[in-house]
């Protein structure tokens, strides 16, 4: 700072023009959300629940723009997208949530801070109204990365985080679900679960400081068994930011994308092979993975404001804005 000023002070005292010198050009921000992927296609979705949930997908992308065009943070503007989106009973995440094998809604989620590479992640809470704030609780407010079950919860009743009763959560499409799941046993074979959902929610944003960050919240699978996790939580999995590279949420069979570390990769492949984001997402989700046997997608950003929503199935409820202030809204993959 104190060099910046003595060099406008020698600009000014031989007379050249401040401008260029005296105002940084401003950082473009941008967000992306993302609500699930899998077998989302048109004969299955009526016009009216169509509508429903753009508008839905619309309301939490400008939700978190706003926060950003503010002057907000990327983490704030991740958060808020995220809690709307939990709060929501289409996605399988907080009040949507899938059930498990004992008919009830087990939530997973995690946030991570591109400047700092500070994470938070909970997993198997129960009854947590939006466990993308847990998970940021975790981050800011404890000395560890991931809590899981009982002992979050706790956290979170000494953190203030709201809770809800198990009527809150209940949507009958997915208590409708679990039957049909129950009996193909679908906790033995995955091949079986009904309405072949990756569904997980998530956002990732760039804001004006050129600072990063990731949320990502689940129910996880239905009729998951024996305290079953998947990626979501898992830093480096389902979640991950880094200011050097990007900001990456997925979304997706979670075995695979724990194994592959989906996320990471492809913020080390950026960071390090100097290829795109775009190159990195299609090279790690539509090569690695489906070699793999693996099906889902992400949504990423860089520090330039690069958007990506690449997906290996048949759509993904999908949303960005960009640093143009452009809305782009999908579902199915042709869009």
């Amino acid at each position: 700072m104190i060099f910046r000023t003595l060099l406008l002070l020698l600009l000014a005292s031989l007379g050249a023009p401040l401008g260029a010198w005296a105002e940084t050009p401003p950082t473009p921000v941008a967000i992306a959300i993302h609500a699930g992927a899998g077998t989302i296609q048109r004969e299955n979705l009526d016009a009216e629940k169509e509508a429903e949930i753009r508008a839905k997908l619309e309301e939490a992308v400008r939700a978190g723009h706003g926060v950003l065009i503010s002057g907000g943070s990327a983490l704030d503007a991740v958060s808020l997208a995220v809690t709307l989106l939990e709060d929501a009973p289409y996605f399988n995440a907080g009040r949507g949530a899938v059930f498990n094998a004992e008919g009830v809604n087990e939530l997973d989620a995690s946030i991570m801070d591109g400047a700092t590479l500070d994470a938070g992640a909970v997993a198997g809470v129960h009854n947590v109204r939006n466990p993308v704030l847990l998970a940021r609780k975790v981050m800011t407010d404890s000395v560890h990365v991931m809590l899981i079950g009982a002992g979050a919860e706790a956290f979170a009743r000494e953190q203030g985080i709201a809770f809800e009763a198990d009527d809150y959560f209940h949507t009958e499409y997915r208590w409708q679900q679990l039957q049909k799941a129950r009996s193909r046993d679908s906790a033995r074979n995955p091949d079986a679960t009904p309405d072949t959902w990756l569904s997980t929610v998530g956002a990732v944003a760039l804001d004006a400081n050129g600072d990063l960050a990731a949320a990502t919240s689940t129910g996880g699978m239905t009729n998951k068994r024996w305290g079953r996790v998947g990626d979501v939580p898992v830093i480096g999995a389902g979640t991950y930011a880094d200011n050097d590279s990007c900001a990456v949420s997925a979304t997706g069979h979670g075995e695979y994308f724990i194994r592959a570390t989906v996320a990471r990769d492809i913020c080390a492949r950026v960071q390090y092979t100097g290829v795109s984001l775009q190159a990195a997402a299609d090279q790690v989700v539509m090569q690695k993975l489906v070699e793999m046997g693996g099906s889902g997608g992400i949504i990423a950003v860089d520090p330039q404001g690069n958007i990506s929503l690449t997906f290996n199935t048949p759509g993904m409820y999908r949303a960005s804005m960009d640093p143009k202030g452009e809305v782009f809204v999908g579902i199915y993959s042709d869009e």
